[in-house]
């Protein structure tokens, strides 16, 4: 076998990858383990994908297939950082990506409800934007020359909710339809589209005296009730033994300042250099024995109390509570995996409040929580007690990102619960934005549509494209998501003869559109018109649903046996 391309992994990705890389007529060859590498042919292999959901086995294969084809492309999934950063360093033909990185500003996006997306092109910032359409009227009417992405059908059409992927300029709109444009940040205000300013990169940090007192409050609020007692009993026995020898004790009578320093000396049992029982009465003497008896009892207890209470896990929980008490308009994320970490970092540096909620106590993350000064809230995220922790009273919105699609949609449901108009009023949110971290695209759909959730993000739909790009050679400039679909943004360098040279812009697949041209030797072109034609040595900037834009992509490569990708020069 040649030319083909082999996959490693089991779970929902490399199913995916699998899925897509059959639709477009490829040879595909799994892998699950090192050992069958020279089985699979990775000696003629065009490109591996090392997909699963393990890093140790993604380096392995990675390391080994590298080692066995020089030439051959490596596209590796990583989670740690460490690793990424070390592999990416001289890896060769492919790449090494993170889902998270890659999943991540499509969920900010969605939690800071933000319709805003910007992907530079050939030097050029393009800005993915919309808005409500007021009256019926076509797209060529209301935005001239910009390309249309999608069009999201209103609630009073026949099919509200309905993604109508990158449209005709002569599509109708009706009033309440919400429309996708793409092009410049100064095309799209001219056509009166608004765009979201910049999200800030200057965390917003807590005063020192709020950081202060609520350091003092957790210290307080994590004691052990019987501290106060314990203590309490301290201060009795220091009182009385400071009233009985300031009239008790003779030759010589003490002073109050006297008295009680020697009461804290024998309490404290710290030696008798210049008071002693020695010339006392003997009832007075006793009282001196029992009360260091007493007093080493009672220090004790208040010492192990205060020792517990600093050295344990809860004073650090309690803090997390303390925090979360003065954030405003914070964004809950829940599970503090590799995902959440990373969505948690983007808001922290856009300046956003984050609360997290997280079932494990031994996370790993913690102590990049820590670092990001996250409160930390510990439970289960679908009990109600644990979600109200988190004060979803005063959440702008929410995340819940853990790797269970079953916890994600079952904390989601009571979520909406909680949020429905049966909750007390202050409860009552339907507008909070609910982001929902589903694998499979299908089952996202499904429960979106059933469920009623708007923000339903899959991290496979999100990082497929990247995964299938880089292990064909493609260049993927960037991914999004309009409603419920995922789109790409991609440009591919026209070869001599390819399916792309001499093509017309209107011959091209109807879901995707071309919106920028870039020719040696000329300015870059923007907005080709239907009769534009593409020539080798074109470098074309496409956008459309994944799918598509990749096979559109593909054209612009040599002619080529079925089932068999000819090396290629991708450029930017």
């Amino acid at each position: 076998m040649h030319g083909h391309t082999i996959v490693c992994g089991d779970d929902a990705l490399a199913m995916r990858i699998i899925d897509e890389l059959n639709n477009a007529e490829l040879s595909v060859v799994t892998l699950q383990s090192p050992d069958g590498l020279e089985a699979a042919g990775i000696g003629t292999a065009d490109a591996i994908i090392c997909a699963a959901d393990d890093d140790a086995l993604n380096l392995e294969i990675a390391l080994l297939a590298r080692q066995a084809n020089p030439g051959v492309r490596v596209v590796t999934r990583l989670a740690n950082t460490v690793l990424r950063k070390a592999m990416s360093d001289d890896n060769g033909p492919g790449a090494v990506l993170d889902i998270a990185d890659l999943a991540a500003p499509s969920v900010v996006e969605a939690l800071l409800e933000r319709t805003t997306h910007t992907i530079t092109a050939a030097g050029i910032d393009f800005v993915v934007s919309g808005a409500t359409a007021t009256h019926e009227d076509t797209l060529r009417s209301m935005y001239g020359d910009l390309a249309p992405v999608a069009i999201i059908r209103g609630e009073h059409s026949e099919h509200p909710g309905e993604v109508i992927a990158c449209p005709g300029r002569d599509e109708r709109v009706h009033p309440g339809d919400w429309t996708a444009m793409i092009g410049t940040a100064e095309e799209l205000t001219e056509r009166g589209i608004r765009i979201a300013k910049p999200i800030p990169s200057t965390p917003r940090e807590r005063p020192l005296v709020v950081r202060v007192a609520d350091a003092v409050r957790a210290f307080r609020d994590d004691l052990n009730p019987m501290f106060y007692r314990a203590l309490a009993v301290a201060a009795g026995l220091l009182l009385g033994s400071t009233i009985m020898l300031r009239f008790a004790y003779k030759q010589p009578g003490m002073s109050w300042v006297d008295a009680l320093y020697f009461s804290a000396e024998t309490i404290a049992t710290v030696g008798y250099g210049d008071f002693n029982f020695l010339q006392q009465p003997t009832w007075l003497r006793l009282w001196g024995i029992a009360m260091m008896f007493a007093g080493v009892a009672t220090t004790a207890i208040v010492v192990a109390f205060v020792a517990d209470v600093l050295l344990s896990r809860r004073l650090s929980q309690a803090a997390s509570r303390q925090r979360i008490r003065h954030l405003h308009r914070h964004v809950v994320i829940v599970g503090l995996g590799s995902f959440g970490i990373r969505v948690a970092t983007v808001l922290k540096a856009a300046g956003h409040d984050v609360a997290v909620i997280e079932r494990n106590e031994d996370n790993r993350y913690l102590a990049a929580a820590a670092e990001l000064e996250l409160p930390v809230i510990f439970g289960d995220a679908t009990l109600r007690q644990t979600l109200a922790a988190a004060r979803l009273d005063d959440a702008r919105a929410i995340a819940v990102l853990t790797q269970d699609d079953m916890v994600n949609i079952e904390t989601g449901i009571v979520l909406r619960e909680m949020f429905g108009p049966r909750t007390a009023p202050e409860l009552h949110r339907p507008d909070v934005p609910i982001v929902l971290r589903i694998y499979d695209r299908a089952l996202g759909a499904a429960v979106g549509q059933r469920f009623g959730f708007a923000y339903v993000r899959s991290t496979v739909d999100l990082a497929t494209p990247w995964f299938i790009g880089a292990a064909m050679g493609l260049d993927v400039l960037g991914t999004f998501s309009v409603g419920q679909r995922s789109f790409m943004l991609g440009g591919v360098r026209v070869l001599p003869d390819s399916e792309l040279d001499g093509l017309r812009m209107f011959e091209l697949s109807t879901q995707t559109r071309v919106i920028a041209i870039e020719r040696e030797g000329s300015p870059v072109r923007l907005h080709p018109r239907r009769e534009t034609q593409l020539v080798a040595g074109d470098t074309a900037y496409l956008v459309g649903p994944y799918r598509e834009l990749i096979d559109t992509m593909r054209k612009g490569q040599r002619a080529s046996q079925p089932g068999r990708v000819t090396p290629t020069h991708w450029t930017g």
